[in-house]
């Protein structure tokens, strides 16, 4: 085995031919100037331009620092890092997306604060250079996690992260099939930290996160760390239960003393469709819940390598 080096990059990688070029340059420029050894390790996750061939291109141009990962099809960018993870030989592991949105030269902030002895190293985007629609439903997101579970980060959605190999042995261990890699690190993490990044313009190519990828994102990170959906609607169907039979007793005293009325069907209407939705709505918690243990015991493989080209 190559000896193991000072540094990791892990990149997912999906149809960001484009981006790949500059991408390569200004990395390699900034880890050579960092003076550590080091691998870069991209994923392609199923692209279908001409990410692929570059990555070849990288890796035969830069045998001893290139290695690449190609994915039987699109798994996702986590299972995308996960599978990096788990061939990363380095020291510190640093997650970098293929987009150029977060600068490689920001890489030696996070760099400085793992030197202090921090072994988890988060960051948040300044000035974020996004749509007014993502900007603030990632606010909502954020605050929404913030209350639900017991993970602390000012900006979920920046994927420039470093990790110590402690915390990313422990990721590797656990086997989780849907999750959020940044909230899970959290969770090992004994001594987190986060840094200010500059975030850019996204020069070529469309972002891959749509509106229900990102819905998805979030139900894997809320149901993956915090049982609170399940118990706030536990306590809304108390408490909706209640107010029920608090209505059922008034009509039937009602119906005791005035006699039978009809005035109010499209009332008890309304009332019957608000509790059909909420029955719904439980039903949708429980599935989330119930469609992860169904994942964890089906055991079927979280992503397909078709290949692993790497230095023999």
């Amino acid at each position: 085995m190559p000896k193991a080096p000072e540094l990791s990059v892990v990149i997912p990688v999906y149809n960001e031919a484009e981006n790949l070029p500059p991408l390569f340059q200004r990395l390699t420029h900034v880890l050579d100037q960092q003076g550590l050894s080091y691998e870069i390790i991209f994923t392609n996750d199923g692209s279908h331009d001409a990410s692929l061939d570059l990555l070849k291109k990288f890796h035969n141009d830069n045998p001893r620092t290139v290695r690449v990962i190609d994915f039987h099809g699109n798994f996702g960018q986590h299972m995308a890092i996960m599978a990096a993870f788990e061939q990363a030989r380095g020291q510190t592991i640093v997650t970098l997306d293929a987009d150029l949105q977060n600068p490689p030269e920001e890489i030696p902030k996070l760099m400085e604060k793992i030197k202090e002895g921090f072994d988890y190293v988060g960051s948040y985007r300044h000035n974020r250079q996004d749509s007014f629609f993502r900007t603030h439903v990632s606010r909502l997101v954020n605050w929404f996690r913030e209350t639900t579970t017991d993970i602390k980060m000012r900006d979920q959605g920046c994927m420039l992260r470093a990790y110590s190999r402690q915390i990313i042995e422990q990721i590797v261990r656990s086997g989780e099939r849907s999750t959020f890699i940044p909230a899970l690190a959290y969770k090992f993490s004994g001594r987190p930290t986060e840094v200010e990044v500059k975030h850019d313009l996204r020069v070529a190519g469309l972002s891959k996160y749509n509106l229900y990828r990102l819905i998805r994102l979030n139900f894997d990170l809320i149901t993956g760390f915090s049982l609170i959906p399940l118990q706030l609607f536990t306590i809304f169907g108390i408490a909706v239960s209640g107010l029920s039979g608090l209505l059922v007793l008034y009509m039937l005293l009602r119906r005791f003393i005035i006699g039978p009325e009809a005035e109010g069907l499209f009332t008890l209407f309304a009332i019957l469709f608000f509790l059909i939705s909420v029955v719904i709505t439980g039903i949708g918690i429980v599935g989330e819940y119930v469609g992860r243990i169904f994942q964890t015991l089906s055991q079927r493989p979280r992503y397909i390598i078709r290949e692993i080209i790497e230095k023999k």
